[in-house]
């Protein structure tokens, strides 16, 4: 019983809170479009950069992934996003994301020299690969809040992300499937528009800007972005506080 009333009041409070910082940082909708063109031009000038292609891109990418990160934090804890802000984002956690690609490479690494020829004739490597990929996104779920709201190192962030998840299992998937649900059936097309890489895969680069694909994109990134300032936010609840604490404060 202490459970439902946490997970209800607990995100009653967030999910209007989030509204609010969205709508106070809309902005932030359109944040996708940069980082979808800007992946768009990083791809096609890799061929420029020969055998420092792979380098150019993890050290692109992870500066990218810095940026929206700290974009994030800028609206979760300080409710207020400036220019300042997004130009300093490209660094601000630009090791730290660089560092858990490498522990994520050499994870692949140790799968395919190792584990992936035994276990992958057992029980096939398709299976094994849903079966790794999903507890990948089962223990690693909260990293990207991880990433910008804790200082930890790139190792201390995952070991802190799979420690988050154990302790917060059911109050931290409850309301991300939930989410995730209403956002499905408000828009069965919540994925299309996501980059502009997909799109363009998907249609004639013609019909990129038609409208049914302009409103389409920016409902997703409505969506998504409301999602990801949901997550901050309930990140930030739960791991600062205990279901007690939560339950007691609501007496208060």
């Amino acid at each position: 019983m202490d459970l439902v009333r946490d997970l209800i009041y607990t995100n009653k409070s967030i999910a209007i809170k989030a509204f609010k910082k969205l709508y106070k940082n809309w902005i932030l909708i359109f944040a996708g479009l940069f980082y979808s063109l800007a992946t768009a031009i990083l791809i096609m000038s890799l061929r420029f950069f020969w055998v420092l292609a792979a380098i150019v891109l993890i050290i692109g990418t992870s500066a990218l992934i810095s940026n929206y990160l700290h974009v994030l934090n800028c609206v979760v804890k300080k409710n207020r996003l400036t220019i300042q802000d997004f130009k300093d984002g490209f660094t601000v956690h630009l090791r730290k994301v660089w560092g858990i690609i490498f522990v994520f490479w050499i994870f692949q690494m140790g799968l395919s020299l190792f584990v992936n020829p035994i276990l992958g004739r057992m029980i096939g490597p398709l299976a094994l690969g849903l079966i790794i990929n999903f507890l990948l996104f089962i223990l690693l779920n909260s990293l990207p809040e991880v990433v910008y709201q804790k200082d930890y190192n790139s190792w201390g962030s995952i070991k802190h992300t799979v420690n988050f998840v154990k302790e917060n299992w059911i109050e931290w998937f409850v309301p991300n499937f939930f989410i995730i649900v209403i956002m499905y059936f408000l828009s069965r097309q919540l994925f299309v528009g996501i980059t502009a890489l997909r799109i363009m895969a998907l249609i004639r680069i013609t019909d990129l800007f038609s409208p049914m694909m302009i409103i389409t994109y920016l409902i997703s990134q409505v969506f998504i972005s409301y999602f990801m300032i949901y997550r901050g936010l309930l990140f930030a609840r739960l791991s600062t506080s205990t279901r007690r604490k939560r339950l007691f404060m609501r007496e208060l």
